[in-house]
C-alpha cells in the first residue's frame, strides 16, 4: 500500500513506475493491491521511487489491512482518493451513457425512424446521470456530510 502511496505523491502512472522499476505493470498492480513481492522487486521499486528498502519491506511483514482501507493515509487523503474514485465512476457512468444511447439511438433509427423510442431510454438513464453526477460533484447533497457518521454511531449504539 506504501507503494501506491509514494507512487501517487511522485505523481506517476503504474505505468510509468513500472517501466522504471523493470517490472511488469501486473506485477505492480499486484503489489499496490497487497501481494507479496520478492525483495529484488521491492529492491528496484524503491530505487524507481528514491526511498529506502527497508520501509517497503517492513511493510510486507506487517499484516494487510482487509478492510479495503489504506491505514498508511491519513484522513484527508483518504478522502480525496474516495472523492477521485467517485468522480471517476461518474465518468465511467457518463462514458456507458454515450455509448449505450448512440448504439440505441441507431437500432431505433434503422428499425424503425419514424418513432424515436431511444428518446425514452435516454431521458431514464439520463435522469439517473444527473443525478449521480450532482452527488457526486456535491452539488446537491440529500445527506449532508454528517449523516454517514451519524448512521455509522447509530448502527454501533443499536449493536451494543
Amino acid at each position: 500500500m506504501i507503494v501506491r502511496k509514494l507512487r501517487i505523491e511522485k505523481g506517476l502512472s503504474q505505468e510509468q513506475l513500472a517501466h522504471m522499476a523493470g517490472i511488469s505493470t501486473r506485477t505492480l498492480q499486484r503489489i499496490e493491491r497487497g501481494a507479496n513481492a520478492s525483495p529484488e522487486t521491492l529492491k528496484c521499486i524503491a530505487s524507481a521511487l528514491d526511498t529506502d528498502f527497508g520501509d517497503l519491506r517492513k511493510e510486507q511483514d506487517m499484516p494487510s489491512a482487509s478492510n479495503g482501507i489504506l491505514p498508511e493515509l491519513s484522513g484527508g487523503e483518504q478522502e480525496a482518493m474516495e472523492y477521485v474514485r467517485d468522480i471517476r465512476s461518474f465518468y465511467m457512468n457518463l462514458i456507458q451513457y454515450a455509448v449505450v444511447i448512440t448504439a440505441l439511438a441507431v437500432l431505433n433509427l434503422l428499425t424503425s425512424p419514424g418513432y424515436l423510442w431511444f428518446l425514452w431510454v435516454a431521458f431514464g438513464f439520463g435522469i439517473g446521470l444527473v443525478a449521480h453526477g450532482l452527488s457526486v460533484f456535491e452539488v446537491i447533497n440529500p445527506f449532508g456530510g454528517d449523516w454517514e457518521k451519524r448512521q455509522i454511531k447509530k448502527r454501533l449504539r443499536q449493536r451494543q
